[in-house]
């Protein structure tokens, strides 16, 4: 039986890492990299393993990122989630657990009912959710990774909530006025995308449309993880 901590390079991911690892030193620490999140999360896994004394194991699908994956399938999103979340990151966990597994996964505590439906969708996954047994929010988790003296990822420190790929096909309107702001190329690369495949990523609205006051970024919370799809792998 192996003791599997998915790590996202996210604050939520790492806190839920450290507190398995006091518990299970033995366990593995393992990263979907997607090819498409912010560079500076090279420097976050270096400075993650140097201060855990763990090596991370990085997995890596045969896609570039989340536009290869979308401009290949030729789809976006839809009511059933996102199809680069099954390529980049749901295929690559069912290729690599086993049926005895424990998996660690970083729901937290404000993400009860997410982590409900990942029992239900997924329970080969023998799931564990330490933040929410710890009583731990997002915030809580960004503070004490702080405490900690580790360099928060670098989207974070430009204000976004999530350190998800660099233009997620789940954010809403104030979150891609931020991407066009922080990212124009990223920004411009989807919008093509988006009359490319006569369909848009926000409900309603193409990118190309979208007014700079649109949506408030401040309230908005995206996450990428993987129960955000129920496509088929």
């Amino acid at each position: 039986m192996r003791n599997i901590i998915w790590f996202s390079c996210g604050a939520a991911s790492s806190i839920m890492a450290l507190i398995v690892l006091n518990n299970l030193p033995e366990a593995e620490l393992v990263y979907c990299d997607t090819g498409g999140e912010h560079v500076d999360n090279k420097r976050f896994i270096n400075d993650f393993e140097k201060y855990s004394g763990k090596t991370i194991i990085i997995l890596k699908s045969e896609y570039k990122d989340h536009f290869d994956v979308i401009e290949r399938f030729r789809y976006l999103n839809g009511v059933n989630g996102a199809r680069c979340t099954v390529e980049l990151k749901k295929r690559l966990r069912y290729e690599y657990q086993r049926l005895d597994d424990v998996q660690y996964f970083g729901f937290t505590v404000d993400e009860k009912k997410r982590s409900n439906r990942f029992k239900e969708n997924f329970p080969e996954a023998n799931a564990m959710f330490p933040l929410i047994e710890s009583n731990l929010t997002k915030n809580m988790c960004i503070e004490k990774l702080i405490g900690l003296g580790i360099e928060l990822p670098e989207m974070y420190r430009l204000g976004f909530n999530n350190n998800n790929c660099i233009g997620c096909v789940k954010g809403g309107k104030g979150y891609w006025n931020k991407i066009k702001i922080e990212f124009p190329e990223h920004f411009n690369k989807m919008a093509l995308l988006e009359r490319k495949l006569n369909h848009s990523c926000i409900n309603g609205k193409y990118l190309d449309e979208l007014k700079p006051n649109e949506g408030n970024h401040k309230d908005l919370l995206i996450s990428c993880g993987f129960d955000c799809t129920s496509l088929p792998i």
